[in-house]
């Protein structure tokens, strides 16, 4: 690891940003803009305390107090809250803690969705919706992420390589968005609340706390953004095999023997309009049929395409792009003894895993 890369992933210094206190390991994330919302509701888990910024005022939402929930919508440029009797106006609201710090907190869209977060609010309009920015360390947002993304059935080691891979991700693939460092969709990383601390998922990322995927490239070792898929078709694709720019890492196509053992095959039907617009082998194509038809339209890139009628058959296998770890695979790995160093070494070839903030590698 180069003395560059040491100090931004060692150093805890402090950073003020839009009034809420963000250290340097913490991820802003962006949530719930899938639902372009124009009303939130924003309520404290019990025993907890919210303290909410609005302009130069404050409000305190605790059950205690009489007032536990606010809503806030938007006004032109303006957010509006609402907390029993209070109505307050400014350009955006933060939330925190007692202590200014990271709180545990429910955030709805009303009449479709509540989700719980830990760590500190942004709230401020953008094109006549509501921005949702949870500033959250690095670990919770592992958390977040392996709880979201895995299966019930994974064994430890393939939730421990997941963390490994879902925390390089966070570490190395900021860039993504213009307002915060990742959104919670499978475009950055599907992420949900943080899990108890006695689940599996919570249990394999304290184990692997600190730890992400490096690769020595043009004499320097960085953290990769690590990809990965549910269900590869037998062999994992490199980026220029779908049609995407290179990455930092090359993403080496190796063999799965699980899912070419077991392949997730599926079938769909699109209109002849749709199939027009889409191309094997092609992750651009497939993504923005997924944006507007759902992502059980295509879901994979590995198919063949037959006409019938006004319509297209598609028959493929596979469970996402084909990129890098392969859960599936992974969860068969650990089944048969393997750790989560060797199922890593597998699906990401010449790397390495260190802990952030040390050049020793771990493998």
């Amino acid at each position: 690891m180069t003395r560059s890369l040491r100090i931004r992933t060692t150093v805890l210094v402090t950073l003020m940003l839009s009034g809420v206190f963000v250290h340097a390991q913490d991820v802003r994330v962006g949530v719930l803009g899938l639902f372009r919302p124009h009303q939130f509701a924003l309520s404290p888990l019990a025993g907890s305390a919210l303290i909410l910024h609005v302009g130069a005022d404050s409000v305190v939402l605790e059950a205690s107090s009489g007032v536990n929930i606010a809503h806030i919508g938007v006004q032109g440029d303006n957010v509006v809250l609402t907390a029993g009797p209070r109505v307050l106006r400014a350009a955006e609201v933060t939330v925190t803690s007692r202590a200014n710090g990271p709180v545990d907190f429910t955030l709805a869209v009303p009449g479709k969705i509540a989700r719980h977060y830990r760590g500190a609010l942004e709230l401020k309009p953008a094109s006549r919706v509501l921005t949702a920015v949870v500033t959250m360390d690095l670990e919770t947002a592992v958390a977040s992420v392996v709880a979201a993304e895995s299966t019930v059935d994974a064994p430890s080691e393939a939730l421990k390589a997941l963390a490994v891979a879902a925390r390089s991700y966070f570490v190395a693939g900021k860039g993504r968005h213009r307002d915060f460092d990742f959104c919670d969709t499978t475009h950055c990383q599907f992420l949900r609340a943080p899990p108890a601390s006695a689940s599996a998922a919570a249990q394999a990322v304290s184990a692997t706390r600190s730890l992400v995927i490096t690769y020595q490239s043009a004499s320097q070792s960085q953290p990769i953004a690590a990809m990965y898929t549910r269900s590869c078709s037998g062999r994992t694709r490199t980026p220029s095999e779908l049609g995407l720019p290179p990455a930092a890492y090359p993403y080496y196509s190796v063999e799965c023997n699980y899912c070419r053992q077991h392949p997730a095959r599926w079938e769909s039907r699109l209109s002849a309009e749709d199939a027009a617009t889409l191309r094997s082998s092609n992750e651009s194509s497939r993504l923005r049929l997924g944006r507007r038809l759902g992502w059980s339209a295509v879901p994979s890139n590995d198919f063949v395409m037959r006409k019938e009628g006004k319509q297209t058959l598609l028959r493929g296998v596979g469970r996402g792009h084909g990129i890098g770890l392969c859960q599936a695979g992974a969860k068969a790995m650990a089944e048969a003894g393997a750790d989560f160093r060797e199922i890593l070494a597998h699906y990401y070839p010449n790397t390495v895993i260190i802990t952030l903030g040390s050049a020793a590698p771990l493998r």
